[in-house]
């Protein structure tokens, strides 16, 4: 049963067509991920799919008794409010209820209100959800690596305030999702939580917009790819839509050789002829006007990315009992690291791990707080940072690559600023727009097109695969591939590092690193192996880490139960009662054999029904536990 069904979906942009006439039908439950180049308007098909932005024509029917949400790349918050706030409000119903209930709960405190008000708004609280939905919006933060759940949304980075937008989204359990790059600033980690709540949590149909191809192949069992202003399907993830484009490419060619044969056989004849009198004939230059007039499929273009190299020594830099603190946090305690040439090093590791920190450390551009970083004397360093602040946002693209010189030098040739710009993608048209109307992704190549005019033998890239499509992807892995000197590298594309990547460095908290050989499928599976406690490779002691742990950090102090908490524990035991009950009056309806000879058709509601009162007892279980230590704390 269609959740969505679009006809004729036409949208433009400016004098650019983004789609024409396009269809598409999303079933309930289905997972659909999109890809397309950069600029191709995959990000203005959501917006218009969620009823942000208006078509230029066409007509999208939604299910008027389903829900939909959209987390778009921009997080759109209200002011004042906190993340846990934001959170809470992808499900208005729960959210009045709950500052309906707080209202009632202080107007009590401070002697306006009644007991009796209390207890209406307690129970009106109660019957969506209540505490254990509230325990369910903190296990979602908590689980997306967002810590200060209790500060405004406009104090936070910008990366936490995806990560709430994305905890809103799931909490709202919408019957239809539409999530616009949702593992950008995510680490690898979290990334992968998130992929195993989709495929073991999540109910609805979602629309996934990214160019995590990692992702695609695990949670998606159809693409979409928007390209040349026309939509394509393909069954499964990632790696049948390759197999899938490819067959379609090569009918292309197939049915574009056969029309050049036709047209080449048609002008032959026409130019052998007289002017053409019989209907016959006149049918046939009618056949060959209209062939002439079908645009021929455009060849999709590859970037050839090339580096410039410099001659490099053995070693490329080492570091020796260095140590880095952010405050009272240890970032790296006693590191010892040597890179060396032909390493292509992936450093990987939770959010706030200290990865951009030990980068910019490694490269000199922040001084250690005890120990040293050693650098080869031939080694010269491209630097890609996070954020693109090399880029200035009033200049023209082709100012900010050249300046005011029509050409650059390439390697050993000398190219018009256009012409080595079009490699990136960039036509003369994009080539005179400003930095400042750039996407995402644009930028992303432009700041890729200044560093490869950099002669280098040491590349650094931090979170280089942020907002960049597959094909640049394809094309940037490919350079890194053929690097003749060394890369460190700072990422969460796994299917990135596992192409890349000759090394690992990862944070294994508390700030020690370890090093592993191989690339990042390769130290997952023997850091599962190992049970989470990975070993170092052989001889790395020399090479890179160090296994000391700083102190532990105290925990948090506890805060007294205000009114409302003691209220809430007070009951807690009751409500833990009812729910063991009724987990264990569904296990006996599921242990009834009659069951699935009568009324097969109810067994899998059952289940499902089973799943979801485990998972309230467990939160009421964590809360009364949560409660009751911190009531005892006071008590004793």
């Amino acid at each position: 049963m269609p959740i969505l069904d679009a006809q004729n979906l036409s949208k433009r942009l400016g004098d650019r067509v983004l789609f024409e006439s396009i269809n598409l039908t999303i079933r309930r439950g289905e997972r659909v991920g999109l890809v397309g180049e950069n600029g191709s308007g995959k990000s203005t098909l959501g917006r218009v799919l969620a009823a942000r932005l208006d078509l230029d024509a066409g007509v999208i029917h939604r299910r008027r008794d389903s829900t939909f949400e959209y987390l778009p790349q921009a997080p759109e918050i209200r002011a004042g409010e906190s993340a846990l706030e934001h959170v809470y409000a992808g499900r208005p119903a729960f959210d009045q209820a709950r500052l309906a209930w707080l209202s009632a709960t202080e107007r009590l405190e401070s002697s306006q209100g009644s007991l009796g008000q209390v207890t209406l708004a307690s129970e009106a609280f109660e019957t969506v959800g209540g505490y254990v939905r509230e325990a369910e919006a903190q296990r979602l933060l908590k689980a997306l690596g967002l810590e200060q759940t209790e500060l405004p949304m406009e104090r936070l980075s910008g990366g936490e305030q995806r990560r709430a937008s994305l905890a809103r989204t799931l909490f709202a359990e919408p019957e239809f999702a539409i999530f616009d790059e949702p593992t950008n600033h995510l680490d690898a980690e979290t990334i992968e939580w998130f992929e195993e709540y989709l495929l073991e949590t999540f109910r609805g149909a979602y629309l996934l917009i990214t160019h995590d191809r990692f992702l695609l192949n695990r949670v998606v069992e159809r693409t979409l790819e928007l390209d040349r202003s026309q939509l394509f399907s393909y069954d499964g993830g990632w790696e049948d839509y390759l197999l899938a484009r490819a067959v379609r490419s090569e009918s292309e060619a197939r049915s574009e050789s056969n029309r050049q044969n036709f047209l080449r056989k048609e002008i032959e004849w026409l130019r052998r002829q007289p002017k053409a009198r019989s209907v016959k004939q006149k049918a046939r230059v009618s056949r060959a006007e209209a062939a002439l007039d079908s645009n021929a499929p455009k060849a999709r273009q590859k970037l050839e990315l090339k580096a410039e190299h410099t001659r490099l020594g053995g070693i490329v830099l080492e570091a020796k009992d260095l140590s880095i603190r952010f405050g009272e946090r240890v970032l790296v305690d006693n590191l010892e690291l040597r890179l060396e040439r032909g390493m292509r090093l992936g450093i990987v590791g939770p959010s706030g791990s200290g990865k951009t920190t030990l980068l910019q450390t490694l490269l000199g551009h922040r001084q250690p707080d005890a120990g040293e970083v050693t650098r080869g004397k031939t080694v010269q360093v491209a630097y890609l940072d996070q954020m693109k602040n090399e880029l200035d946002p009033n200049q023209a693209v082709h100012e900010a690559v050249s300046g005011t010189r029509p050409s650059v030098e390439f390697g050993e040739q000398s190219l018009s600023v256009y012409s080595y710009l079009g490699r990136f993608g960039f036509d003369s048209r994009a080539a005179r727009q400003k930095v400042l109307s750039l996407s995402g992704g644009e930028r992303a190549r432009l700041a890729l097109a200044r560093l490869l005019l950099q002669p280098a033998n040491l590349i650094v890239l931090d979170e280089p695969t942020n907002d960049l499509d597959v094909m640049t992807l394809g094309s940037l892995e490919d350079l890194l591939l053929s690097l003749q000197g060394a890369l460190l590298l700072v990422s969460h594309d796994r299917y990135f590092l596992d192409r890349v990547a000759t090394h690992i460095l990862s944070s294994e908290g508390q700030g020690a690193w370890r090093l592993w050989t191989g690339g990042f499928s390769t130290y997952i599976e023997r850091k599962r192996e190992l049970g989470g406690a990975p070993r170092p490779e052989p001889g790395a002691e020399q090479r890179a880490e160090s296994t000391r742990k700083p102190a532990e950090v105290p925990a948090p102090s506890l805060k007294k139960l205000t009114y409302a908490e003691q209220k809430e524990l007070t009951g807690l035991l009751e409500r833990i009662d009812q729910a063991s009950n009724n987990v264990k009056a569904l296990e006996s309806a599921l242990a009834d054999p009659s069951l699935y000879v009568e009324r097969r058709g109810e067994a899998e509601k059952l289940r499902s029904d089973l799943e979801a009162k485990k998972s309230d007892l467990a939160l009421l279980e964590e809360r009364w536990l949560f409660l009751e230590e911190r009531r005892a704390a006071f008590d004793s």
